[in-house]
């Protein structure tokens, strides 16, 4: 009983923690370090253990292998995004798709679809495309809720086509096969894809003002890209994710080599593509901001992990759920629930450090295929950040188009993007109920 008291305290103090705006790593270490000196004694040995117990994370976080994907796959987006490759793909999709209706949205969900093979970052999608995409829907007459909801809306899909860093974090905290999570994630993620598409095209033609017709612009009026260029960003794209993902997939090297060299690849694309040596060092400081406390992360999770161990929290947790008698529908409804509403307070890589050690096991109990778990709660992790009133991608691209959009309303992007968040609802559901949707590449290829 003692323990479960503690084992409360450390939740209620972390989320208090991070309600209050403190940093996910801090509180994580915080209450960490709070819960062994409570369940010790507050004496030297406690102090010691604390001491011993970070050290071995952090040391465990610096030399193993696996750990380094993460800033490499991160790098080969970074290259390949300042190249202008993305750009060029999105503006000669527009081009090609110029008698489509809605195809400025449409080659959106595309070009976010192709970004996310590079980049793995739903937040550096919606970023991305907030700046590059928007403009040019706007210029066309596009009703501007409409717009910014399909650029936050498909940004999701950078967590979910591999290389994913949900996936990789997903990966390295259940200790199930990287790889396979990657093949386990193209499927679902062409399925949400085609869905996105499908919205779009169902709206242009039921409310053709959506998306800019009897606008004043001519359909004829779309920034051109020479074929050339289009053609060398699109096959040096498409070079980068069949070597890497290929390479993984068919044993060639393990994904922290394929990582590698993705980034090797970008480096040179984006060489071709004339980057020069201030891109070069950009590329390489924005990884180390982002990747740093991402690795930072990870070491404080796996000491949160350690602290509520010994007081016996998962194991409770795991009987609570599997002794309660709820069908698994309503188990696994509750998980989503819970993702859902930590997605409106904290970011997708703090939601999983906090309940993929504690659910994974409880889903695999109750016959789940752990690679489909995981794509499950990819999906609804994505959705989270989604959700009002807090929604991360929501804010990330309010923020992006502050300077040419400053009156957008947040709630407008909200409401715009409700739709794509019930597609991926519809999407986690029919995974839910055939498995194989995620399973299938992964049997077959391994």
């Amino acid at each position: 009983m003692f323990e479960a008291n503690i084992a409360i305290v450390l939740v209620i103090c972390l989320v208090a923690l991070v309600a209050m705006g403190v940093h996910i790593a801090i509180a994580l270490g915080m209450t960490s370090a709070f819960g062994i000196f409570w369940i010790m004694g507050f004496d030297e040995n406690a102090f010691r253990t604390v001491r011993v117990m970070l050290a071995a994370k952090a040391y465990e976080g610096i030399r193993d292998y696996v750990f380094a994907v993460i800033p490499l796959f991160m790098l080969m987006g970074e290259f390949i995004g300042k190249s202008g490759a993305i750009t060029d793909v999105y503006r000669g999709l527009n081009s090609m798709l110029r008698r489509l209706p809605g195809r400025l949205a449409i080659a959106t969900v595309v070009g976010n679809a192709l970004f996310s093979f590079v980049t793995g970052v739903s937040i550096a999608s919606a970023a991305a495309f907030s700046r590059i995409a928007y403009p040019e829907m706007k210029r066309h007459g596009y009703h501007k809720g409409f717009a910014l909801g399909t650029v936050a809306g498909s940004s999701v899909l950078g967590m979910l086509i591999p290389p994913s860093v949900l996936m990789i974090v997903w990966g390295i905290l259940t200790e199930v096969s990287i790889g396979k999570i990657f093949l386990a994630g193209v499927l679902p993620g062409l399925m949400l894809t085609a869905m996105f598409i499908l919205y779009v095209l169902g709206m242009a033609l039921i409310k053709p003002s959506l998306v800019g017709s009897g606008s004043d612009t001519k359909a004829e009026d779309i920034e051109e890209v020479p074929a050339g260029q289009f053609f060398t960003s699109l096959v040096g794209i498409i070079v980068v994710i069949v070597s890497v993902l290929g390479g993984i997939w068919f044993g060639l090297f393990s994904p922290t080599e394929g990582a590698g060299v993705g980034a090797l690849l970008g480096l040179v694309l984006a060489l071709i593509k004339g980057m020069r040596y201030k891109g070069f060092i950009d590329a390489i400081l924005s990884v180390g901001r982002t990747s740093g406390p991402i690795l930072l992360l990870l070491v404080t999770a796996a000491l949160y992990s350690n602290t509520l161990a010994m007081t016996g929290l998962a194991n409770a947790i795991e009987e609570l759920f599997l002794g309660s008698g709820m069908p698994q529908w309503m188990i696994i409804g509750v998980m989503v629930l819970i993702w859902f509403v930590l997605g409106m307070i904290i970011d997708s890589i703090s939601i999983m450090l906090l309940t993929a050690a504690i659910f994974a096991p409880i889903a695999v109990k109750m016959g789940y295929d752990p690679i489909a778990f995981a794509i499950i709660a990819i999906i609804a992790i994505e959705a989270g950040i989604l959700t009002p009133p807090f929604g991360l991608l929501v804010f990330t691209v309010k923020s992006a188009i502050q300077g040419i959009e400053p009156d957008i309303n947040v709630m407008t992007i909200f409401k715009s993007s409700t739709p794509y968040w019930i597609i991926m609802l519809i999407g986690m559901i029919l995974i839910i109920n055939f498995q194989e949707i995620a399973t299938y590449l992964p049997k077959i290829l391994f």
